[in-house]
């Protein structure tokens, strides 16, 4: 099982973020649900925890054939998607616990043995708590990335220049664009810390599997975006499925601010 840190800053509050998570999601899983592919809820229930207090579980199934490579839909059946599960205990929240009793987050339809487990806390800071988690899943030092929603590369596919944070300002809260080094001096700022656990266990497919969802993004490739002030991050590459999931959608959370903000 390979555990990493990310690290995503953004210029609302813990606050204002919520709303504007719960709009993003909310509006990718109208989008995929028009093509055909998108979000099943099987359960959306109140729950309790003995440390974190009342929060939220939900279920989901989602649906992602067409979003395979080809040499994943090869081996894959027609119908295919990954199982969700969540606890939202904000401004902490996981998807999957664990525990021998409890399913790890996201797991394949087809692949028991693939499961991917996010812990994440929210804080207003610009990414400057250590240790945040401090969690017995950790052995030793584990590796600390941190992801520029202006900055960072994204597939070419992905762009849209209106959600571009190097161009976009908010007519409502008057923020943006974000300028080199935007995260050491940004107000309002706060940071998404998100411990990344991947563990896959079938034999012929591990490498390929794991070289899919740990591929690391490197130079060119068509995509945008600066390639400039890496000195005040640190400089670990990230895994391209997980990196480009989190950029994305933290860019668009606070490109659509003036949609889902007041």
């Amino acid at each position: 099982m390979l555990v990493k840190e990310y690290r995503i800053c953004m210029p609302l509050t813990t606050e204002e973020y919520r709303v504007g998570q719960l709009y993003t999601i909310s509006k990718h899983s109208h989008q995929e649900s028009e093509k055909g592919e998108g979000v099943e809820v099987v359960k959306n229930e109140p729950h309790e925890d003995p440390v974190h207090g009342p929060g939220q579980f939900t279920e989901k199934r989602v649906h992602l054939s067409s979003k395979l490579p080809s040499w994943a839909r090869a081996v894959t059946p027609r119908i295919f998607y990954i199982t969700e599960k969540a606890w939202n205990y904000y401004p902490y929240t996981i998807t999957g616990v664990p525990s021998p009793t409890v399913p790890l987050s996201w797991q394949c339809s087809f692949l028991p043995k693939f499961s991917i487990y996010i812990e994440t806390k929210y804080e207003d800071n610009c990414g400057d708590s250590e240790n945040i988690f401090r969690s017995d899943k950790i052995l030793g030092d584990h590796e600390v990335s941190f992801l520029d929603i202006a900055f960072d590369e994204i597939p070419e596919r992905y762009y849209r220049s209106l959600e571009d944070p190097r161009y976009f300002s908010s007519a409502k809260t008057g923020r943006g664009p974000l300028r080199e080094g935007w995260r050491l001096h940004t107000k309002p700022i706060m940071c998404s810390y998100k411990l990344v656990s991947v563990k896959f266990e079938v034999w012929g497919l591990q490498s390929r599997v794991e070289q899919f969802v740990h591929k690391v993004r490197g130079g060119g490739e068509g995509a945008r975006g600066a390639r400039a002030a890496r000195s005040e991050r640190a400089a670990v590459p990230a895994p391209q499925v997980i990196r480009d999931i989190l950029l994305i959608g933290h860019r668009q959370a606070f490109a659509w601010v003036d949609e889902w903000c007041g």
